[in-house]
């Protein structure tokens, strides 16, 4: 066309007349050069070339003229134009019609004098069979014919080979052009396409893939005809590089008649063109009509089905309000120009319809408005959304883009040309880089081409683990072990740790060093055995050869090497081993202690077993049997032989705690390790379903609802062995401030540790009304307890006393004209304990014959008895400590009290009240006093009581 002053080119997409107008302007600038589509209209003042979509192109005298695809003058939709293009334009020196071969008989009877050339394909076109999508080979065009298709095959294709370009008939050509652009420039090695592809693309395939031989062509699903497949199939191979052609997914195998027509390019001669008459009548609709349906006279040429824009008329000629508003010619021939605006939409033939008619009723009335058109545009003026979203927002602006392109149709034509038009690029914009987003994996693709090219890949890792390659993020390196990003596909996945671990080797050096020059300070456990640096997890404890020597497993890469694992390995044993040293040292002192020996070391070892904690009713033989050389042997090793618990008070702190849930753990094969309590709660809740031995180790005892520590449990014990558990006793400050509980969680904890707590009310006493206790007598012990007779004299003495206190202010209120009301009392509430445990089967009941000994439990009761065991005292059998006179050696006698006192029992012997076995006589009442601070009241009662007393 160049070689020519003037010149006329009609091409069958809108993508590919741009794609040659910019060819032209490059070569004679943008003056001389016309666009005109559709959608597009640029038109220079000094215009010589004009390049066009074949529906628009210009009926002017040019020198030249050519048309191309001119094969689509059998297309059923199309093919009308084609057709008319064929039989009336011509250039003024030169036509030229540029297609398929299978057009030359058709040609040949249609135009007399016609000369053909023929250009052979310059490389081979060959069959290769079947092919899955995950081995398609590089630079290949996957084609199907459905969006839905198109975008299934997008999909899997970016998550296996890093992802695609795009390519649909319904994309804007700004779109198409980028997706076509990308595929070019190598970012993206594969294309998924519609049937758009078979014409005007030029493309460097080398393979095309066929997902189905079947297509929807707006009127029903039929097979493809082999010149279809064949134009399609054409696009593999470029020049003189050859290309191939297959099946892919569901589509069947083709069979060989049609392989080797494809090969070949042999295909049956085009029998029929597609006509409708061009001599149209405008009078009325129906007579338009008519002249539109009027046959050819030409057996070559056919009338097709009907276009869109033939059945738009008919619609609209059927519509009341259309056909009152059409009332002449003038008025049917801008009907007909409406009805040939394409339905981008594709919503339904009614909603088109519908549209156009609003169009015909604001041309006839002019213009269309132009607020109404600004409205219209700003609802689809959104860049936001997913790709369907931004496709039909797409399809809208393009109505508008042609609308705007006609001639009168709108107010400001320039103006409104250039909006559509930048809202159009907007929308097209967004919409490749939805697709983009969508569709490719640009870290894939690059690491995929690299690896293609035998490149060495760029890795590097951060301060904070992050390990990139070629600046992409491949993973994140934790403690020695690699974790790739799971975005990636297989192939991507297998490429990565390839080039990572390449990055990582000397890395892994490197912190394997620091790591074993660390200081203990930044290694830590879980309570689930896990061995932490820091945030990340490095190894875990395993079970070794006993509880105290747990083994270490480490987590190291495979890839990094045996050296570094040994030696994360080396460092992780000296750290568990060191910690287990100074948090168990009384212990492992104790296992290692070679002076004690027979019962003492057979304890000893028990202990060790049980990691410093042992119930003393699993125990209670061998407490027994240990005699008092072997007990004070095992106390200077710190362990205390308590009334319920066996244990060493230093392994009770939390940190021992919770090393020692850790190794008994591991030691028993659990899966789920049983967590410490929070450190310095006194009572943790008692859940039924935790086994007791968990509570054990974690240094706790249940009882009732809660579990209770065991040390401040062998305190309250202390306390408990003071009171008379048989006739009862209250509760004292001193024993809620042991436990941390109020009277009520007090009370169900006694229930829990064997005794029955009786619950009542009394009037409370007011702070006011609390007697002075009366001074003790000199020379008179404090302890020493009242006489019954004593004791009777001063309840009475008390309660005269109150009595004449009373009605001493009510008198005084009375005087003072007051009006005294007695007001009711107010209650407290009070528990009495008293021990009651449950009856063991094969002994005697609680309690029988100990009337004659002070009313106390017997030695044989289980060992939680409120009480000091009987093994803590001297075995009565033996009595090695008795010396001749039948009385007990006094210095060991007063070294005992002195050692029972320091280790919390603090009672006394002999002849002062109390028995040996540390219960008191219960013949008369035992009372408790304090000694004052100041002097009491003469005149109180408690003051005469004392007086009686010394006169006795």
């Amino acid at each position: 066309m160049l070689a020519h002053r003037t010149g006329v080119i009609g091409l069958p997409l809108r993508l590919l007349a741009r794609e040659v107008y910019d060819r032209i302007v490059k070569a004679r600038g943008p003056s001389v050069v016309a666009l005109v589509t559709g959608e597009e209209r640029i038109v220079p003042d000094r215009v010589q070339y004009w390049v066009a979509t074949t529906e628009a192109m210009p009926d002017i005298a040019a020198d030249f003229v050519a048309i191309d695809e001119i094969q689509l003058c059998a297309d059923p939709e199309r093919g009308h134009v084609f057709t008319d293009r064929l039989l009336k334009m011509r250039g003024l020196h030169e036509t030229l019609f540029l297609g398929s071969d299978t057009m030359r008989p058709a040609i040949a009877a249609l135009i007399p004098g016609v000369q053909f050339k023929r250009r052979d394909r310059l490389s081979t076109l060959s069959w290769s069979g079947s092919k899955k999508l995950s081995r398609m080979p590089a630079r290949s065009a996957i084609v199907g014919f459905s969006v839905d298709d198109v975008y299934a095959m997008a999909e899997l294709i970016r998550r296996q080979k890093g992802g695609c370009a795009v390519v649909m008939g319904a994309l804007s050509p700004r779109t198409r052009n980028a997706q076509v652009a990308m595929y070019q420039a190598g970012e993206v090695d594969y294309l998924v396409a519609t049937d758009a592809i078979g014409m005007g693309l030029n493309l460097d395939i080398r393979h095309v893939a066929f997902s189905a031989t079947h297509k929807f062509d707006g009127r029903r699903v039929r097979p493809l005809f082999p010149h279809e497949m064949g134009q399609i199939a054409g696009r593999a191979g470029r020049h003189t590089e050859s290309g191939t052609f297959g099946v892919t997914g569901e589509a069947e195998i083709l069979d060989e008649g049609l392989i080797d027509a494809i090969e070949n390019h042999r295909f049956a001669p085009i029998q029929r063109l597609t006509w409708r008459n061009t001599d149209l009548q405008f009078g009325t609709m129906d007579r338009l009509v008519e002249s539109l349906e009027s046959p050819s006279g030409h057996a070559l040429l056919g009338r097709g089905r009907d276009a869109d824009d033939v059945q738009a008329l008919k619609t609209l000629r059927e519509i009341p309000e259309i056909r009152d508003r059409v009332q002449g010619g003038q008025d049917v021939r801008l009907l007909w120009d409406v009805c040939r605006v394409p339905d981008f939409r594709g919503i339904s033939p009614a909603e088109h319809t519908t549209l156009l008619a609003r169009i015909f009723g604001f041309l006839q009335d002019g213009a269309i408005p132009s607020d109404w058109l600004s409205k219209a545009i700003k609802r689809i003026d959104l860049v936001q959304g997913d790709i369907d979203a931004l496709s039909k927002r797409l399809a809208y602006i393009r109505t508008w883009t042609y609308v705007a392109q006609r001639s009168g149709w709108v107010q400001d034509e320039s103006h409104w040309r250039g909006e559509t038009r930048a809202v159009e690029d907007r929308l097209s914009d967004a919409l490749h880089a939805a697709l983009t987003q969508r569709f490719v994996d640009r870290r894939t693709s690059v690491l995929l081409r690299r690896l293609k090219q035998k490149e060495s890949l760029v890795a590097e890792v951060n301060d904070k683990g992050e390990v990139t390659v070629e600046g992409e993020f491949a993973g994140r390196l934790e403690g020695f072990r690699f974790r790739a990003d799971q975005t990636g596909s297989a192939d991507e996945a297998r490429m990565l740790h390839r080039a990572s671990y390449e990055a990582l080797r000397p890395e892994f050096h490197l912190r394997a060093d620091r790591f074993y020059n660390s200081p203990d300070t930044e290694l830590d456990y879980t309570e689930q055995g896990g061995l932490m640096w820091g945030n990340a997890a490095v190894g875990k404890l395993v079970r070794g050869h006993d509880a105290l020597h747990p083994g270490v497993e480490v987590f190291v890469d495979e890839e990094a090497g045996s050296e570094i694992a040994d030696k994360v390995k080396r460092r992780l044993q000296h750290f568990v081993d060191r910690k287990i040293a100074a948090l168990f040292e009384p212990l492992l002192t104790l296992q290692k202690d070679e002076a004690l020996t027979g019962l003492a070391r057979g304890f000893a070892f028990r202990l060790v077993e049980s990691l410093g904690i042992l119930p003393r009713d699993g125990v209670a033989s061998e407490v027994k049997d240990l005699d008092q050389d072997a007990r004070g042997a095992l106390r200077k090793h710190g362990v205390r032989f308590g009334q319920f618990t066996i244990f060493m008070p230093a392994l009770l702190k939390p940190a021992p705690t919770r090393l020692r849930l850790v190794l008994w753990s591991l030691a028993e094969g659990l899966d789920t390790f049983p967590e410490s309590p929070p450190p310095g709660l006194v009572t943790i809740p008692h859940i039924a379903d935790v086994p007791e031995q968990h509570y054990t180790l974690s240094g706790y005892r249940p009882a009732g609802e809660r579990a209770i520590r065991i040390d401040m449990l062998e305190r309250l014990a202390d306390l408990l062995r003071t009171q008379d558990t048989r006739g009862g006793f209250e509760a004292n400050p001193d024993m809620l401030s042991i436990t941390g509980m109020t009277l009520e969680q007090f009370s169900r904890l006694m229930e829990g540790l064997g005794y029955a707590a009786e619950r009542a009310e009394r009037p409370k006493v007011r702070a006011a009304e609390t007697p002075v206790v009366a001074p003790v007598p000199e020379g008179e012990g404090s302890d020493a307890p009242m006489t019954e007779e004593e004791s009777v004299l001063a309840a009475e003495t008390r309660a005269r006393w109150e009595a004449e206190q009373a009605e001493r202010r009510r008198a005084e209120a009375e005087a003072a004209g007051e009006v005294v009301e007695e007001a009711a009392p107010e209650m407290e509430v009070f528990y009495t304990f008293r021990w009651a445990p449950k009856p063991r089967p094969n002994r005697r009941p609680q309690g029988e014959g100990q009337a004659r000994r002070g009313g106390g439990p017997r030695r044989d009761v289980p060992q939680d008895a409120p009480r000091e065991p009987r093994s803590d005292r001297p075995d009565r059998t033996e009595r090695k400590d008795r010396p001749e006179g039948g009385r007990p050696d006094r210095e060991r006698r007063e070294k005992r009290e002195d050692r029972d006192q320091r280790h919390g029992g603090g009672k006394p012997h002999g002849k002062d009240g109390f028995k040996k076995g540390g219960k008191p006589q219960h013949n008369k009442p035992a009372t408790f006093s304090s000694r004052p601070e100041k002097k009491a009241d003469p005149d109180s009662p408690f003051a005469i009581l004392a007086a009686l007393k010394d006169k006795k």
